[in-house]
């Protein structure tokens, strides 16, 4: 029987006889990329742990988020992480050399390999047929001490692409289509593996763009093969040692199939405030707008951008709307200046950013009060841009130049002919803002600002305890609500305490007070608990507050695992009646809570306040039930590494 491409990468990774769907399986990992918004916690925890050197054949700490340095704190951060690479074996990216997964298609991605991230878009990987998936960044700390990540086995979604894209669509609306049919919910314990005709007309760019945002389906991974195009952009890259051929086998017999006809593609945008709520361009044509972003690891690549100049060219943005790019990469902003484009772009009137996330996690470029701003990011969460009212809808590049040109959203297909984009001829130039790590680390002295406080310890399971429900929400809770990103609480990553106050700040400003005053309690949540960003801090903070329980119909994949790596029991409520009936303030029971663990798959929970008993369910792998024991992956890890 033929294998698919993702199973091939599990088994090369796995060697543990035969993968079954739903089974935890540990896997080797190759590779290891973490951000500067996560990095910090997970390199605390690693030098607790008293190991020399990461064990991974490659780690990469970006600094990609968190660059406006507004005060001490975040350039203090980046001298903690830059000393730390150099002396435990990272490769550092310095602020302003571009976006984590950019860069990692450019200069480090390896067909075939298997990456894990401390960021949900890992699976940009996919775009060049190497396996990367979004993880924690405690997992990340087990893996660079020696431990393989453990997956549960996703079934593998086929998505096979025929004929080739009309003019004026691109990547972009390919993704936005998969999310049209997916939905927000849709991805969840699935791989997304893309193959058929239609795959050998979109570069690796392109790839890359519809790999990203197949995170927001809640899928696992997505994946491309590699083939003559993977070949030709590592050779351009200068790392055409890299490629590999890697492709399914015939007639591989997939979990599911979803067949798109890319001849069959419009321009379409994502409304607000979900990337699920996708509609074609032209039933909105004519809205006005405020503003237009273009970048973000999305839709960032030099590809993107020179589509962008081409379709700017001697031409100028409206005078009603404001316009920003921040490339992607250094290498892409440095080609584009010397191909002459980049003066194209300014001469239209756009703003520069320098190559970093910048707008897409509320860092600057915050729309007017209720203002429309189209992006070509991959979120539009409401009060995610850093303007609490504002109305953000999610485009193609191609969308939205077009739109800066007329000010309103604007269908592409109306302006004249389509520019004709060949892959672009990359040079590339000395990478000396990527810093290798030091040969002599023990002449590296590690430095530490004071804003970086100790994370400190949680004690092991409790068999019991009896808390109140602190917070009531609803379905499709995103980790940016439960913990915001933007200008004041990004520089507070680094600490805890004081990052804390901010939980829930946008639904319940007293909910940190309130949890403290109580030493802890429940959170009760409908479906997707903790969609969108990896951000641990979304499962710190709360377990620092005393969170002990989240009550909820489902939790989304990343988030799940964060709660589980922090021993705060995530269980799901299974009657809808139960949800209904629990409140703010109610008072929960909860017994044998270790005996469960041990041995159970439910739980019984008093609900003191209603008189009403009711039982929770829970699906935990052995190793799973560990962690919670133990109180955390840190503790579990100690003890398996001691």
């Amino acid at each position: 029987m033929g294998k698919s491409l993702s199973y091939k990468i599990l088994e090369s990774h796995y060697g543990g006889g035969r993968i079954t769907w739903g089974a935890e399986i540990p896997l080797a990992v190759d590779q290891v990329l973490t951000t500067d918004t996560l990095g910090i916690i997970s390199f605390l925890y690693f030098e607790s742990m008293n190991i020399p050197r990461i064990r991974t054949k490659l780690a990469v700490c970006y600094v990609d988020h968190n660059t406006m340095q507004m005060g001490p704190e975040s350039a203090n951060d980046h001298l903690f992480l830059k000393t730390f690479a150099s002396k435990f074996g990272l490769y550092f990216s310095k602020p302003g050399n571009g976006i984590c997964h950019q860069l990692h298609l450019e200069r480090f991605g390896i067909p075939g390999e298997t990456l894990i991230g401390t960021d949900s878009h890992t699976p940009t990987a996919g775009g060049l047929g190497m396996l990367g998936v979004g993880v924690g960044g405690l997992d990340v700390t087990a893996v660079m001490a020696g431990s393989p990540f453990y997956l549960t086995v996703p079934e593998i979604m086929l998505v096979k692409l025929n004929g080739r894209l009309p003019q004026w669509t691109s990547a972009k609306d390919v993704a936005l289509e998969v999310l049209r049919r997916l939905d927000v919910r849709g991805g969840f314990g699935r791989i997304l593996e893309y193959d058929g005709p239609g795959v050998g007309s979109l570069s690796v760019p392109e790839r890359g763009t519809i790999a990203n945002l197949g995170t927001e389906t809640g899928a696992t991974s997505s994946l491309f093969p590699s083939d003559s195009l993977t070949r030709d952009y590592l050779h351009a890259q200068g790392r055409g040692e890299a490629w590999r051929e890697l492709k399914a086998d015939p007639g591989v017999p997939y979990d599911e199939v979803m067949e798109i006809d890319l001849n069959e593609i419009e321009p379409l945008v994502a409304k607000p405030h979900s990337p699920g709520n996708v509609v074609p361009v032209k039933e909105l044509e004519g809205l006005k707008i405020d503003q237009v972003i273009i970048g973000s690891c999305t839709n960032s690549s030099l590809r993107d951008l020179t589509t962008v100049a081409h379709i700017l060219k001697s031409r100028e943005i409206h005078p009603g709307v404001s316009v920003a790019i921040s490339p992607g990469s250094r290498l892409g902003l440095h080609h584009l200046s010397k191909t002459g484009l980049l003066s194209e772009i300014i001469k239209s009137g756009v703003r520069i950013l320098e190559p970093v996330c910048g707008p897409c996690v509320g860092l600057g470029q915050a729309p007017p009060s209720g203002g429309i701003s189209l992006r070509t990011f991959n979120r539009n969460f409401k009060g995610r841009s850093g303007t609490p009212d504002a109305h953000v809808y999610l485009v193609s590049p191609e969308t939205a130049a077009a739109s800066a040109l007329t000010g309103e959203l604007t269908d592409p297909r109306n302006l004249t002919v389509s520019p004709t984009i060949s892959e672009p001829d990359y040079t590339v130039e000395a990478d000396d803002m990527i810093l290798p790590p030091s040969e002599h680390p023990e002449r590296v002295t590690i430095i530490r600002g004071s804003n970086i406080q100790p994370i400190g310890t949680f004690g092991s399971m409790e068999d019991g305890f009896e808390i109140k429900v602190l917070l009531k929400l609803g379905d499709d809770v995103t980790t940016d609500l439960i913990v915001p990103a933007g200008s004041k609480a990004l520089p507070l990553r680094s600490n805890i305490p004081a990052l804390s106050e901010y939980i829930f700040e946008a639904v319940d400003p007293t909910f940190a007070r309130r949890a403290q005053k109580e030493k802890g309690g429940v959170i009760v949540a409908g479906e997707n608990y903790g969609q969108g960003s990896s951000r641990e801090h979304a499962a710190l903070c709360p377990r620092y507050l005393g969170v002990r329980v989240i009550l909820a119909k489902s939790f989304a994949r990343i988030h799940m695992n964060n709660l589980i790596n922090f021993g705060i029991l995530p269980l799901t409520i299974v009657e809808q009646e139960e949800y209904e009936k629990l409140d703010r303030g109610d008072v929960l029971i909860f017994q044998e809570v270790r005996k469960a663990l041990e041995k159970g798959d439910v739980l019984k929970v008093e609900n003191f306040t209603k008189g009403r008993r009711f039982f929770a369910a829970f699906n935990f792998t052995r190793r799973q039930r560990k962690i919670l024991l133990e109180g955390g992956l840190i503790n579990f890890a100690r003890g398996v590494h001691a």
